[in-house]
C-alpha cells in the first residue's frame, strides 16, 4: 500500500507539527519539522510526506492529495485531536477504503479511548514508536501481526503486543533526505535559528525526569538512544553537500546534551564540515562539552529553565538548581553561545510571588529571547496524574479557537487568569526593559538583516498579543 504521511491543517501560526515541542499558535511564525513522520516515510518507496501549515494547505488541498493514497497517516495531539479528526473524517468520507492511521503522544497512552472518540474516521493507532509499524502495515502485514498497534474488531479495542523500543538508529533513513525530496525547507522557520535550516535527530528519549515534559513520558521514553556518531556525521555531510542553502542544522534532540560523551563525540566528528548548529540543551552541561561542541559549530542552545523559584524545580524534578543554572549562562556567553531561555507559568507550587521571582531571574540570565508558556498536564505525564489527582484541572480544551494556549489549571490560592495574565506582563518586563531594548536597536543599526527580521517579528508579537487578549482562560 502507498503511504501519505500527513502533518494535518490547523490554526494559524500553530507550531505542533510531528516534532514540535510546543502544541499552540506561537507569538511570532515558528515551524518545526514533522520529523517523526519522516522516518517511516523514508522507507517506503511511493510515500509522500505533506506538512499542511507550512505548505498553506486546507482541508480541501490535503482531500486533493490523499484520495491518490491507501494509507494516511497522520500525526496529532490532545489539543488538536477533535481538528484532526475531522480531517480523517473527511479523507474516509472521500475514499473509504483508506486506511487512516493516527500517532503521537495522546493516542499513544489513549488509545482506546481514541479510537471511540474517532469512530468510523481512524482505524489504527500506533502506540509509541511507529516507523516499522507503517512498514509493516504497508507491506500487507495482518493487523493481529503488527506489534504496537490498536484497533477495533467487532466493536471492541484489540491492541497487540507492545513494540520494543528502536535501539539501532543507524538503520533509520536520513530523514534530510525526505526533506528535500517532499518539503519546502524555505519555509521553516525558528526565530532564533538562522533561516534557512534543517532539523534531525542523533538520538530519542532523555534520562531526565520533569513531571510536566511530554515526550519522554509517553513517547520516546526516558532511556536514551544514539545514533553513532559516524552516522551523524554522514548525514550532515549529506547535508552540507546537497542543501547548501541550509544555514543551521538542529539537532532537535529531546536533550543534545544529555549524553556528553556522545555529543563531544558527534562534535569532534563534524568540526571538519564548518557547519553552524543549534541544540536543545539542559542548564547543567559542563564548560569542557560547551566548549568543544562550540569549537565545532554550535552557536545556539535552547535551554528549559521553567521557573526561577528552587522549590518549584524540586516539585517538577527538574534535576538542575538555579546555582547550576545561573553559571551554565555563563559559561555560555563566555564562549559567546547565545541562549533561548524557555519558562513556564502555573506549575505546582507557583504563587504570585514566585512569578515575579521568576519574571526577576530571567532579565538578570539576560537571555537572547524566551518563551513563555503556560503549564499545560498532558495524559500520561506525572504532572497530569497529579492535576487529576488534586483537582487542579478547570477544563480539558488546551486551546481556544484560533489555536492559542489556554489555561486550564486553577488553583485554590492562583486562579487560572491570573496563570493567563502572567504570560503576557512576563514577555513585557523581559522584552521592553532598557537594556533588551537598547541591544536590538544597536543590532539593528549595525545589521539590516537583523533590521528586517526584528521589525517583522515585533508586528508579529503585537498582533499576537492582541489576538491572545480576547482569549479566556478555560472555564
Amino acid at each position: 500500500m502507498k503511504p501519505l504521511f500527513l502533518n494535518p491543517p490547523t490554526f494559524e501560526d500553530f507550531d505542533g507539527g510531528a516534532g514540535a515541542r510546543y502544541q499552540a499558535s506561537r507569538e511570532v511564525t515558528s515551524f518545526w519539522y514533522p520529523t517523526w513522520l519522516c522516518y517511516p516515510a523514508g522507507m517506503i518507496e511511493g510515500s509522500r510526506v505533506v506538512d499542511a501549515p507550512v505548505q498553506r494547505l486546507d482541508l480541501a488541498g490535503c482531500l486533493a492529495i490523499a484520495k491518490d493514497y491507501d494509507v494516511v497517516v497522520m500525526y496529532t495531539s490532545t489539543p488538536t485531536l477533535s481538528i484532526d479528526t475531522t480531517t480523517a473524517r473527511a479523507i474516509k468520507a472521500q475514499k473509504p477504503g483508506t486506511v487512516v492511521v493516527f500517532t503521537g503522544p495522546h493516542v499513544t497512552i489513549q488509545p482506546e479511548e481514541t479510537l471511540r472518540f474517532t469512530a468510523g474516521a481512524v482505524d489504527i493507532v500506533c502506540r509509541g514508536e511507529f516507523d516499522y509499524a507503517i512498514v509493516e502495515l504497508c507491506e500487507g502485514r495482518e493487523w493481529e501481526r503488527i506489534q504496537g498497534i490498536s484497533f477495533m474488531r467487532d466493536c471492541k479495542a484489540l491492541h497487540t503486543e507492545d513494540r520494543p523500543i528502536l535501539t539501532d538508529l543507524d538503520a533509520l533513513p536520513f530523514v534530510s533526505q525526505v526533506y528535500k525530496r517532499d518539503l519546502p525547507i524555505e519555509e521553516y522557520i525558528i526565530p532564533h535559528f538562522k533561516s534557512p535550516y534543517v532539523a534531525i535527530y542523533t538520538s530519542r528519549g532523555c534520562p531526565a525526569k520533569c513531571t510536566f515534559c511530554l515526550w519522554p513520558q509517553t513517547y520516546s521514553g526516558q532511556r536514551m538512544r544514539t545514533r553513532s556518531p559516524q552516522n551523524v556525521y554522514e548525514e550532515v555531510k549529506w547535508i552540507k553537500e546537497n542543501l547548501p542553502h541550509v544555514k543551521d542544522i538542529s539537532f532537535d534532540d529531546d536533550t543534545f546534551s544529555a549524553d556528553r560523551k556522545h555529543a563531544r563525540a558527534v562534535a569532534e566528528l563534524i568540526k571538519p564540515l564548518n557547519v553552524s548548529w543549534v541544540i536543545n540543551a539542559r542548564a547543567n552541561c559542563d564548560f569542557e562539552t560547551l566548549k568543544i561542541m562550540r569549537d565545532a559549530g554550535l552557536h545556539h542552545v535552547i535551554v528549559g529553565f521553567e521557573s526561577g523559584n528552587e522549590q518549584i524545580l524540586k516539585n517538577i524534578k527538574k534535576g538542575v538548581s538555579k546555582e547550576q543554572a545561573i553559571q551554565f549562562v555563563k559559561d555560555c556567553k563566555k564562549l559567546g553561545i547565545t541562549i533561548h531561555g524557555a519558562f513556564i507559568m502555573g506549575l505546582p507550587g507557583e504563587t504570585r510571588e514566585t512569578i515575579k521571582e521568576t519574571i526577576e531571574y530571567a532579565k538578570r540570565l539576560d537571555l537572547e529571547s524566551i518563551q513563555v508558556s503556560l503549564a499545560s498536564p498532558y495524559p500520561g505525564t506525572e504532572f497530569w496524574e497529579q492535576c487529576k489527582r488534586e483537582g487542579w484541572i478547570a477544563s480539558e480544551n488546551y486551546i481556544d479557537d484560533t489555536g492559542h494556549q489556554m489555561c486550564v489549571i486553577n488553583y485554590p490560592h492562583l486562579s487560572n487568569q491570573e496563570i493567563f495574565d502572567a504570560v503576557e506582563r512576563f514577555y513585557s518586563k523581559f522584552y521592553f526593559r532598557p537594556k533588551y531594548i537598547a541591544r536590538s536597536i544597536g543590532k539593528m543599526i549595525v545589521d539590516a538583516d537583523v533590521r528586517r527580521k526584528l521589525l517583522k517579528e515585533g508586528k508579529q508579537y503585537f498582533e499576537y498579543m492582541k489576538k491572545r487578549k480576547t482569549a479566556q482562560p478555560a472555564k
